[in-house]
């Protein structure tokens, strides 16, 4: 047989209890926003030149960090191979919400 609850048990799990409700909310709220920004139709895209900084290739798809023209430094997945420290053309997309991202152009 089982014991009931009581408030000492209560007590003691409700910390792990509120961390993994606010970890859920937090989740949910990411995967919305994301969901909401694919929706919004693009309003522009330009062309951009940048130089491949560094890559990771932990994930799928790699990740690239590359360095624009103006010297600022902007993240990209894609799953093509690219050299570190060639030159690579990209395309700033901004959506009507003005989301802006980047992605190669090719």
């Amino acid at each position: 047989m089982s014991a009931l609850p009581t408030y000492e048990g209560f007590k003691k799990n409700a910390p792990s209890v509120i961390f993994c409700c606010g970890l859920l909310a937090i989740l949910l709220v990411q995967a919305r926003n994301k969901w909401t920004n694919d929706a919004i139709p693009i309003r522009s895209v330009d062309a951009v030149g940048a130089t491949v900084k560094s890559v990771q290739w932990d994930k799928s798809p790699v990740i690239y960090v590359l360095a624009l023209d103006d010297g600022s430094l902007v993240l990209v997945e894609d799953e093509r191979p690219r050299l570190i420290g060639s030159r690579v053309g990209i395309e700033r997309v901004t959506r009507a919400n003005d989301f802006v991202f980047y992605r190669f152009a090719d």
